[in-house]
């Protein structure tokens, strides 16, 4: 499991990006959220995995708030 920041959210197209403490940057989309809600705030700390994603490079999966 990585962990890191939501950088950017946007809600009306469901997908953004999550920063980790490393410095890497990941997307997320709407429909990888382990959670009751379709997005993430801006600032959370969240825990995810990642897989290969189709564009080249990983995308975070399986994504829950931290703590």
């Amino acid at each position: 499991m990585k962990t890191g920041t939501v950088k950017h959210w946007n809600r009306q197209r469901g997908f953004g990006f999550i920063r980790t403490d490393q410095g890497e940057e990941f997307f997320a989309h709407a429909t990888c959220l382990m959670l009751a809600r379709d997005f993430l705030d801006v600032g959370e700390a969240v825990i995810f995995e990642t897989e290969p994603s189709e564009r080249g490079g990983e995308r975070a999966i399986n994504v829950e708030l931290a703590g």
